[in-house]
């Protein structure tokens, strides 16, 4: 006679000791974490080691980021913007309607905000357009944004108009 061992009961053995097998260095990790002063040491050396690692990384994946905004602005001035008003219309809906889409598809944000860039260059009052996107463009696109108007200097977005910055002389 030839007992057979059933499937379920060979899974569950081999969970069984996995879990087993685990808890015990759980609880020889924990040992040696509170007995043994070097292994703190180590433990705490291990850890800032990797905190600049991934500080590292973090600082040159921001450099790289505004390194692609930068040359984004410069190619879409380069390209150019219409003149024509009607052409106007048109290229600011389409580049509008383009940074929506992008922004709910989860593509890639620079080039989302490159295109509210694009559209905020042909609008004729800047500030008012920069309002309603704080009010509809998401934060990670509005930040990205944000750069490529600190870039380019040429979109008027202080608090006031030229001509009112210079007329106000003091408190009436």
């Amino acid at each position: 006679m030839s007992s057979s061992v059933r499937p379920s009961t060979i899974a569950a053995i081999t969970v069984g000791t996995v879990v087993t097998g685990f808890l015990a260095y759980a609880i020889y990790f924990d040992h040696r974490r509170r007995t043994d002063p070097e292994f703190r040491k180590q433990l705490k050396r291990e850890s800032k080691q990797q905190a600049r690692v991934a500080k590292a990384e973090a600082d040159a994946k921001g450099k790289e980021q505004k390194k692609a905004i930068r040359e984004a602005v410069e190619q879409a001035n380069e390209e150019g913007f219409p003149k024509d008003p009607e052409e106007v219309e048109g290229y600011f809906m389409q580049e509008v309607a383009q940074g929506e889409g992008m922004c709910q598809s989860g593509a890639d944000p620079i080039d989302a905000a490159l295109c509210f860039y694009r559209a905020l260059k042909v609008y004729p009052n800047p500030r008012e357009l920069i309002s309603i996107y704080d009010k509809t463009v998401p934060k990670p696109v509005l930040d990205i944004l944000a750069e490529m108007i600190a870039i380019d200097t040429d979109i008027p977005v202080g608090s006031k108009a030229p001509s009112e910055a210079g007329s106000a002389g003091g408190i009436e």
